[in-house]
C-alpha cells in the first residue's frame, strides 16, 4: 500500500484555504492544517479582519474538525515582526512603498512554514493562492503559472518560488475560479463558503498606514515641502512616508491642472509633484532578484508587471554585471514605484522578479 504524502496546509479561516485543505484530502493526501499566528494587531482585530484574528483561527479550527484533520496554531510572531513588519516600516521610512504580502510569502510561507513542514516530516506545503505549478517533462523544470481566474490571479506575489521550493509547494486552486471555489465550499458543507474576503494588510486591519507609521516610526514623519519639478514650493507635507508615487488625492495643493507625486526625495525631505505625463517611466532597475527558472544569461523579451493588479507591459529584461535586473519598457509604464516588485512573465509563465530600486524617466 502506497504511503500517503503529508501536506502542511496553511489555513487562514477563509474560504480559499479551507477549500484547499478539502481538495487535498479528497486527492488522497495526509493533511495537517496550520494557522500562523503572526501579529498582535491582526489577532486583536474585530470580526474577520486580519488573517489570524481570533475569529479566523476559530473558523480554521472549525473547518479542520469538519474535515477530520488535525489543526495547529503556529506562533511565528517573532519572525513576522523581524522580516515583515520591520521591513515594512524601514521601507516606508526610506521613501519606498513596500508590498508586505510578497515579503510575508517569501519569509513566512516559503521560509518559516516550509521549515516547519520539514520538521514535521511533511512532503509539501499548500496554500490557497490562485496560481499553478506544473512540471515540464521536456525541459525538466517546474513552471509557475498564472491562475486561470484572471480576476483572482495571484502569481505576482509568488515570484520567489524557485525550482527547489516549487517541488514542495502545492497550489490546488489555480485551475478554478472564485465562484467555483465557493460552490465547492458549499458542497463540502464548510461554514466559510460565503465569508467575505479581507483586502487590507493583516497587521493594519483598519487599513490606516498613516496611523501605523505614526505609532511605530514617528521619527520618520518630519514635515517638509511639496515642490514641483523645478523645485518651486507648492505646499507642505506631514512626512514623506505618507505619500507614494502616482498619488493625486490628499496633496492639499490648488493648481490649474491635476498634480501627482512623481518622486519622494528623502534626502531633502521633499515630495516632488508633476503633471500626469511625469508619472510615466521608461524603465527600471530592481534588486533582490529571484527566478522561478534557471537565471537567464541573455536579454529576455517578455512582459513585466510593476504592481499587483496592473496590466503587464512588453519589455526587454537583462541581468546587469552587478546582479541587478534592468528592464526597459516598449511603452512607458505609470507609477513605477521603488519598494514594489517587478515581475516578469512569458505568457502565462512567471519567470522571476525583484524589488524596484529606481525608475528611469522616459527618453525624450
Amino acid at each position: 500500500m502506497t504511503e500517503k504524502k503529508r501536506v502542511l496546509a496553511a489555513m487562514s479561516g477563509g474560504v480559499d484555504s479551507s477549500v484547499t485543505a478539502a481538495l487535498l484530502l479528497e486527492q488522497g493526501y495526509e493533511v495537517i492544517g496550520v494557522t500562523m499566528r503572526l501579529s498582535e494587531e491582526s489577532r486583536e482585530a474585530d470580526d474577520d479582519k486580519g488573517c489570524c484574528s481570533i475569529k479566523s483561527v476559530n473558523d480554521a479550527q472549525h473547518v479542520a474538525s469538519i474535515l477530520g484533520i488535525p489543526h495547529y496554531v503556529l506562533d511565528f510572531r517573532e519572525q513576522f515582526e523581524k522580516h515583515v513588519i520591520c521591513n515594512f516600516l524601514d521601507e516606508y521610512a526610506k521613501g519606498r512603498t513596500p508590498n508586505p504580502c510578497i515579503e510575508c510569502n517569501r519569509a513566512m510561507k516559503f521560509g518559516a512554514l516550509m521549515q516547519k513542514a520539514r520538521e514535521l516530516g511533511a512532503d509539501f506545503v499548500a496554500t490557497g493562492h490562485y496560481a499553478r505549478i506544473t512540471y515540464n517533462e521536456e525541459k525538466g523544470l517546474y513552471e509557475l503559472k498564472k491562475g486561470l481566474d484572471e480576476k483572482k490571479d495571484q502569481s505576482y506575489v509568488l515570484y520567489h518560488l524557485n525550482q527547489e521550493t516549487q517541488a514542495h509547494f502545492l497550489l490546488p486552486l489555480g485551475g478554478f475560479t472564485k465562484p467555483e471555489v465557493r460552490e465547492m465550499a458549499e458542497k463540502y458543507k464548510l461554514p466559510v463558503a460565503h465569508k467575505a474576503e479581507s483586502q487590507e494588510i493583516c497587521f493594519i486591519p483598519d487599513d490606516d498606514h498613516g496611523r501605523f507609521l505614526r505609532e511605530h516610526r514617528p521619527e520618520a514623519l518630519i514635515p517638509g515641502d511639496i515642490v514641483d519639478m523645478e523645485g518651486h514650493v507648492l505646499g507642505h507635507h506631514m512626512g514623506v512616508p505618507l505619500y507614494t508615487i502616482g498619488q493625486r488625492k490628499g496633496l492639499g495643493i490648488a493648481a490649474p491642472e491635476p498634480l501627482y507625486v512623481v518622486r519622494l526625495d528623502t534626502e531633502h525631505n521633499r515630495v516632488i509633484v508633476g503633471g500626469a505625463q511625469d508619472v510615466f517611466f521608461g524603465g527600471l532597475t530592481a534588486g533582490n532578484v529571484s527566478w522561478t527558472i534557471p537565471a537567464p544569461t541573455e536579454p529576455l523579451r517578455c512582459t513585466a508587471k510593476v504592481r499587483y493588479g496592473r496590466r503587464e507591459g512588453a519589455c526587454t529584461a537583462e541581468i546587469t554585471a552587478d546582479g541587478a535586473l534592468h528592464v526597459v519598457f516598449d511603452e512607458p509604464q505609470r507609477a513605477v514605484t521603488p519598494g514594489q516588485s517587478v515581475v516578469l512573465y512569458d505568457g502565462e509563465r512567471v519567470l522571476g522578479g525583484g524589488i524596484i530600486e529606481s525608475a528611469e524617466p522616459v527618453k525624450k
